[in-house]
């Protein structure tokens, strides 16, 4: 397992916070504007000591999601047509493809 710093309001090791925590909420994202992977934007929000920093259309290449199962790391142009972890095969909640536009523009 890769070693990555996870933050927010965290309920278990696989990323899942007190927001969100069905089976499938196993993704932690991070934001331009900081280093560790949040939970969710809400816990961004709640934690971090500035305004989020969504990543920008021209950096599709930025490793800016982490699969909480097996931490592995994927760039976001990967994230956003994934159903799930290309590693272990996790799969990923699909209503978090309503909140993309808080992390990607």
């Amino acid at each position: 397992m890769t070693d990555v710093e996870l933050g927010g309001r965290l309920v278990d090791d696989q990323s899942r916070c007190e927001h969100y925590r069905t089976e499938l909420d196993v993704v932690a994202i991070r934001f331009a504007c900081c280093a560790p992977y949040w939970g969710c934007h809400l816990c961004h929000a709640e934690c971090a000591d500035h305004p989020a920093v969504v990543w920008p259309a021209d950096d599709r290449q930025a490793h800016a999601v982490v699969c909480g199962v097996c931490r592995h790391t994927l760039a976001v142009g990967d994230y956003v047509v994934a159903d799930g972890c290309p590693r272990c095969g996790a799969p990923f909640n699909p209503g978090c493809r309503l909140h993309h536009h808080l992390y990607f523009e």
